[in-house]
C-alpha cells in the first residue's frame, strides 16, 4: 500500500482524535454537556451531524452496491429517505427541541417520554432504553462490517495480525478509533467530527462519480448508457421489475426518520428553535448532493467495470475498488477516509445515544439515583465501551451485508419510536398506556416479521419491508389504547406548543 494512502489516513485519524480532546476540555463536565453538548450546536454543525450520523457506511457501500447490482430501480430507497428526512425536519425538529428542554430538560428520548407521560414513566424509560440498546447494537455492527470490508478489500495484504483476519482487524480497528474520541469527548466531539466527516463524504461523492464517468476509461454518459443497455436493457429504468409491494417497501424507508434516536437527538441539541429552518436547509442540501452522488457511483461504476473488464466480487465494495484503481495514493487515502467518515460518524452517534440510555435510564433510574454528574459521565464512558464491544462481536461474520443490517435496525427504530414521537408531540389525547402499547407493538411486529422471513417472501408474494407493518401496528396501538384510557395531565407540553 502506497505511503500516500497511509499519510492521508493518519492525518484523518489525527484530526478526529484531536477534536475529541478539544471537546473533552470544552464540554464534558456534566451529563447535559456530555450527552447533548450543552444544547449549543450551531445550525451547520447540527445539520451535518444529523446527516452524517444518518448516512453511514450504507451511503458509500450499501446503496451504490444495490444500484451496481440491480440498476436504477434501487434509487427509490434514496428518494423515500430524502422525503422522510425533509418531513422530519418540518414536523419533529422544532417541536422536539422546544418540548425536551421545557419538560424538565430531558437529555434522552426515554427521559422525554417519561416526562411527557408520567403515569407510565418507569415502563416507558425501561422498555424504550432496552429497544435502543438492542437495535443500536445491531446498527453499530453494520458500521463495523463496513470498516471490516474496507480493510479486507484495501489493506488485506498488510494487516493480518496473528490469528486475526484482515476483516477482524478492520472491525476492531474501526471501533478503537471511534472509541478514542467518543469516550473522551462525548456529544460535542461526536457532533464536530460528524461535521468534518459530512464534508469529506460529500466531496468524495462528487469527485468519484465525476472521475468514473468523465475520466480515462469512463467514456461519458452516452457510452456509459450504451454499455449498461448491453448489460441489461432495463438497467436505467425506474420501474422495471418494480412491483407495488417493492415500491412501497423502498420509499417507506423514509418513515424510519421519525424514530431514529441518533438523528433526532441532534434536534434536541440545536441552540434554539429559531435556528431549525437554517439547519434544515443546510442538511437537506447536503443530503440531496450526497444521495445523487451515491446513485451515480453505483450506476456509472457498473458501466466502468463492464467497459474495463473489472471483476467486482462484492458489489458493496465498488467504492473501494474504484478508489484504489483511479486515483493517486493521496487522493485514494482521502477517499478511504471518506468511507471511514461515513462509518465512524454513525457508529459514534449510536454508541453515545445507547450509552446515554444505559446511564440515565438504567444506572440513574435503578442503581444510583443520587449519582453525581462526574459519576454519570464516567458511567456513560463505560457504557460506550460495552456497547461497542457487543457490536463488534455481532459484526464478526465477514459475510454480513451492510444494507441488510441497516435495514433491520432502521425498521426497528422507525416502527417503535416513529409513531410514538410524532403523536406525543402533536396529539394531546395520547395517553401513557397508549405510548407503551405503541412502543411494544412496533418493536415486536418488526422482530416477528424478520424472524418469519416475511421481509423476503410474503406468502408467495415479494417480501414486505418490516417497517410498514411495524409502523401501522404502532400507530394503531397508540390510537386505540389512548382512546380507551385516561390521558389527563399528560399533555401540557403539547397544549402549550
Amino acid at each position: 500500500m502506497a505511503i500516500g494512502v497511509w499519510i492521508s489516513l493518519l492525518l484523518y485519524f489525527g484530526l478526529m482524535i484531536g477534536i475529541g480532546f478539544y471537546a473533552w476540555r470544552k464540554s464534558t463536565s456534566s451529563s447535559e454537556e456530555y450527552m447533548l453538548g450543552g444544547r449549543q450546536l450551531s445550525p451547520a454543525v447540527a445539520a451535518l451531524s444529523a446527516g452524517a450520523s444518518d448516512m453511514s457506511g450504507w451511503l458509500l457501500l450499501g446503496l451504490p452496491g444495490a444500484l451496481y447490482a440491480s440498476g436504477l430501480v434501487e434509487a427509490w430507497i434514496g428518494i423515500g429517505l430524502f422525503v422522510g428526512a425533509f418531513v422530519n425536519w418540518i414536523v419533529v425538529a422544532p417541536r422536539l427541541r422546544e418540548q425536551t428542554e421545557r419538560y424538565d430538560n430531558s437529555l434522552t428520548i426515554p427521559q422525554f417520554l417519561s416526562n411527557r407521560f408520567p403515569s407510565k414513566a418507569m415502563a416507558l424509560r425501561t422498555v424504550s432504553a432496552i429497544i435502543i440498546v438492542v437495535f443500536f447494537s445491531v446498527y453499530t455492527a453494520s458500521g463495523l462490517v463496513a470498516g471490516g470490508k474496507l480493510v479486507q478489500s484495501a489493506f488485506g495484504e498488510v494487516v493480518n495480525i496473528g490469528s486475526f483476519s484482515d476483516y477482524s482487524v478492520g472491525v476492531w480497528g474501526t471501533l478503537a478509533v471511534v472509541l478514542a474520541y467518543t469516550v473522551v469527548g462525548g456529544f460535542l466531539a461526536v457532533s464536530l467530527t460528524d461535521f468534518c466527516q459530512g464534508v469529506i463524504m460529500m466531496l468524495a461523492l462528487i469527485i468519484m462519480p465525476a472521475v468514473v464517468l468523465f475520466g480515462s476509461g469512463g467514456g461519458g454518459y452516452g457510452q456509459a448508457s450504451e454499455t449498461l443497455a448491453q448489460v441489461d436493457p432495463n438497467f436505467l429504468s425506474w420501474t422495471s421489475g418494480l412491483t407495488v409491494i417493492g415500491f412501497f417497501s423502498a420509499v417507506t424507508w423514509g418513515l424510519g426518520y421519525f424514530g431514529q434516536p441518533h438523528i433526532i437527538v441532534r434536534f434536541m441539541a440545536i441552540r434554539s428553535v429559531s435556528e431549525v429552518p437554517t439547519a434544515r436547509n443546510i442538511g437537506m442540501t447536503w443530503m440531496g448532493i450526497s444521495l445523487i452522488g451515491a446513485v451515480s457511483l453505483g450506476i456509472f461504476g457498473r458501466a466502468y467495470a463492464v467497459r474495463n473488464g473489472l471483476n467486482v466480487e462484492d458489489s458493496e465494495t465498488i467504492f473501494i475498488v474504484l478508489a484504489d484503481l483511479l486515483f493517486n495514493p493521496f487522493v485514494t487515502g482521502f477517499l478511504y477516509a471518506a468511507l471511514l467518515a461515513a462509518v465512524m460518524s454513525t457508529i459514534s452517534s449510536q454508541l453515545l445515544v445507547a450509552s446515554s440510555s444505559l446511564t440515565e435510564d438504567f444506572y440513574r433510574l435503578f442503581l444510583r439515583k443520587e449519582a453525581s454528574e462526574g459519576e454519570a459521565v464516567m458511567i456513560g464512558r463505560i457504557s460506550v465501551l460495552l456497547v461497542g464491544v457487543v457490536a463488534a462481536f455481532i459484526a464478526s461474520d465477514p459475510n454480513s451485508e451492510v444494507l441488510g443490517l441497516v435495514s433491520n435496525a432502521w425498521a426497528g427504530f422507525g416502527a417503535a419510536f416513529g409513531p410514538l414521537i410524532i403523536l406525543s408531540l402533536m396529539w394531546p389525547r395520547m395517553s401513557g398506556a397508549g405510548a407503551v402499547a405503541g412502543l411494544v407493538a412496533g418493536a415486536v411486529t418488526v422482530i416477528v416479521w424478520i424472524a418469519l422471513g416475511w421481509n423476503s417472501s410474503f406468502f408467495g408474494l415479494p417480501g414486505i419491508y418490516e417497517i410498514i407493518p411495524g409502523f401501522i401496528a404502532a400507530w394503531a396501538a397508540i390510537y386505540f389504547v389512548s382512546l380507551a384510557t385516561e390521558s389527563t395531565g399528560e399533555f401540557r407540553a403539547v397544549e402549550a406548543s
